[in-house]
């Protein structure tokens, strides 16, 4: 017997389970009416090429925020709603994360797209700063990939609970208990079912909800007709199976359903929703939803498993320093009644002018109102509000707890806090470290300005985005997150402001550190009539245990031969040393600098003698400390035809590659290697050649690592080449 759930005229049951009802998606001006209960904030991450826009595409579909499906590649002219740039469309990723809102029965729904390649990885960062809840998209083919790690660990650092959607189940080789086991050991998550798919491959055609023991169906052109039937008579053996599993990890990590499970009575549906919600906001439960996005299978349930077992922007804690009180934590509290404490989290640099991106985390913001920058000290007032979708824009009056929003006319940085008077500061995020670099001039002078203008917006966007300028040659330098991270930049330059660039070779981010300890005493004595220049310094340096680890000066003195007023400047010429190395010139890593005595001369020290004495005194010590170079190694993973199996190893091995790991799936091989970065330049061309097209692959830091000698020897002869060319 089937039971419709939802209609064509109102795509967005409040629940499966309960009577329909249809809502206008028309917004009120003003946030503040919305219940707190009702609100969530959540972002879809995963691997590239898992599904996160198409998955989004749906959502806004039977959410009735669009009135049709498109192309995720752009292929039907319009292209997907949240790839609003071209590029995107081009290329079929996701570059930029993207904003929008929705209604889901009652429940107001904020969502932000991410972008799956480890280029943009800081777009994922940046939104899981910020948001209460998260859905893990993970393939049903490829299951745990390398980038799934990677977010995998963005969310437990800050601690964002999560639900997983096994998509693509429709392809061939699908096998979603081999993804949940690849959550359970790779991601070492405590996850489990909620929901079985009805068949698999080209037979997916729904799922059952384990948890209310029904079978869904998506019907109608688009999917957006859910019917309900009893389990199937062959599926109800796994159902029960499954349901049992699900309920013993849910009794390890929740004391009701674990009393339950001793006393060995089956919870209820109300008992178990409840029990897989507390379990999920504490972080300590993952559920597993299913389906295939792209045939509109499983979206709807998905959307019922956000509004019931994520949580609510009440439900998780949140923490200010306040600043009066030597940064103390200060709890957030969720309300809008309460003095405004707000954190810009992304800017965008558009026609208009600057699109700041805020989430309100106490309070209330209200257009008109005076806000203070806490990072600058700066009082703004607040000139328009606008909630996003995708690149369009509704403008509201307010925002209160627990919203995000953007804001037009307000200049400032990522990761400002905004309050209306309180002295409190949001913590900021993680930005990960630059990996590839490369030179670039615009092929005209004329476009100098344009080409300043282009740099200063987007490194103003994009914090893992670093500009510099060489000291020697004179030259701009771009460095970023990777080879297309940083094509991206150079498109987006000659589109956006019609600036063409020469690019010179992209170059490497190498480090330098030691491999041994070496004493050091330095003694700076110059005397050029009148007051001359006197330091003594004694100490150490040795190599950290983690190479890893920045540069650490420890400060040793006992006693006043070493006045404690040049404390400081002994620190700062130890980091003085530290930023340029002496084999190529590169930031020392993995070092520690001991200052343990010294002396000083009553008239004749200074803080610039005892910068300069520890600056030359590390140089020297360092120098005969067994130094090395550094370089960042790649974690790879090459996916391509098992036929190509054999000069792709053979490629990689050409390249300096050590293989780690290679598994079949399907007709598929799956290869994973740790990598010179320094030798993949030119490898997506390589890739494109030896499979005919066929092959992908994936890649992202993994560490730094010394280079062999001979390579060593080698860049530090061309390190002294260029500096000789450069004098000349």
């Amino acid at each position: 017997m089937l039971r419709r759930l939802s209609l064509l005229s109102s795509r967005s049951p409040p629940s499966l389970l309960s009577p329909l009802s249809s809502f206008s998606t028309s917004f009120s001006t003003s946030s503040l009416d919305i219940d707190l209960k009702k609100k969530r904030n959540i972002g879809i991450s995963a691997h590239v090429d898992s599904g996160k826009t198409t998955l989004t595409e749906r959502i806004l579909y039977y959410t009735g925020k669009i009135d049709g499906i498109h192309d995720v590649k752009g292929k039907d002219g319009v292209g997907a709603k949240m790839d609003s740039m071209d590029l995107e469309r081009e290329k079929g990723i996701t570059i930029q994360s993207a904003a929008t809102f929705c209604k889901w029965g009652s429940n107001h729904v904020n969502i932000i797209d991410t972008p799956g390649h480890v280029d943009f990885t800081i777009e994922v960062e940046r939104a899981l700063r910020v948001l209460d809840g998260a859905v893990l998209v993970l393939c049903g083919v490829s299951g745990v990939q390398s980038q799934s790690l990677t977010v995998d660990r963005q969310m437990k650092r800050y601690n964002v609970p999560r639900v997983a959607f096994i998509n693509k189940l429709d392809r061939s080789g699908a096998n979603p208990f081999k993804v949940i086991e690849d959550v359970q050991d790779k991601l070492k998550l405590n996850a489990a079912a909620v929901q079985l798919p009805v068949g698999l491959e080209g037979d997916h055609k729904g799922i059952i909800d384990i948890v209310t023991q029904k079978m869904l169906l998506n019907e109608g052109d688009m999917g957006e007709v859910v019917t309900e039937a009893d389990i199937p008579d062959d599926m109800k053996d796994l159902a029960a199976e499954k349901m049992a599993e699900l309920i013993e990890r849910l009794a390890d990590v929740d004391d009701e359903i674990g009393e339950l499970f001793l006393m060995e009575e089956t919870p209820t549906v109300e008992q178990l929703k409840a029990g897989i919600r507390r379990a999920t906001v504490a972080c300590n439960f993952v559920p597993v939803f299913m389906g295939s996005a792209f045939k509109n299978k499983g979206v709807q349930p998905l959307l019922n498993g956000v509004v019931d077992y994520l949580p609510s922007p009440d439900e998780k804690d949140n923490y200010a320093l306040d600043l009066d009180d030597d940064e103390k934590e200060v709890k957030i509290k969720c309300n809008s009644d309460e003095p405004l404490v707000a954190l810009a989290f992304k800017l965008e640099e558009g026609k208009f002018g600057q699109l700041t991106y805020m989430r309100v985390y106490q309070g209330s913001l209200k257009r008109g109102m005076n806000i203070i920058n806490v990072n600058s000290g700066k009082k703004i007032k607040v000139p328009r509000i606008v909630r996003m979708h995708s690149d369009d824009m509704e403008d509201i009056e307010s925002a209160g707890a627990g919203e995000v929003v953007a804001m037009f006319g307000i200049e400032c940085s990522s990761m400002d806090s905004f309050t209306d008077g309180a002295n409190l500061a949001m913590t900021s995020m993680f930005v990960p470290e630059p990996v590839m670099s490369i030179s670039v001039t615009p092929d005209k002078k004329s476009n100098s300005a344009n080409f300043g203008k282009a740099l200063a917006k987007f490194g103003k966007e994009d914090p893992t985005l670093r500009i510099s300028t060489d000291p020697i040659s004179k030259q701009t330098i771009l460095a970023g997150m990777g080879e297309l991270h940083l094509e991206v930049y150079i498109e987006r330059m000659k589109r956006e402001y019609d600036v063409h660039c020469e690019t010179g070779r992209p170059s490497v981010n190498y480090k330098e550190s030691i491999a041994m300890k070496k004493e050091f005493t330095y003694l700076h004595k110059k005397q050029t009539g009148g007051s001359g220049q006197y330091a003594k310094v004694i100490g150490y340096v040795e190599p950290l245990e983690d190479a890893e680890e920045t540069f650490e000066f420890d400060n040793q003195c006992v006693g006043t031969n070493v006045p404690p007023e040049y404390y400081p400047s002994c620190e700062k010429g130890a980091q003085d040393a530290a930023k340029k190395g002496g084999l190529i010139g590169m930031e020392v890593s993995g070092v520690r600098v001991v200052l343990q005595d010294g002396a000083a001369h009553a008239v004749d020290s200074s803080d610039m003698a005892f910068r300069y004495a520890m600056a030359q005194a590390v140089r020297e010590a360092m120098g005969a400390a067994n130094p090395s170079i550094l370089e960042p190694i790649m974690k790879l993973d090459v996916v391509a035809p098992m036929e190509f199996q054999g000069s792709i190893v053979s490629g990689l091995t050409r390249r300096m590659g050590l293989i780690q790991n290679s598994t079949n799936q399907d007709d598929n091989v799956v290869i994973e290697a740790d990598v010179p970065l320094a030798q993949m330049f030119g490898y997506s061309t390589d890739i494109r050649s030896i499979t005919q097209g066929k092959g992908e692959f994936t890649m992202e830091y993994k560490m730094h690592q010394a280079v062999p000698r001979d390579q060593q020897s080698t860049l530090i002869k061309n390190f002294k080449e260029q500096e000789e060319q450069n004098a000349a």
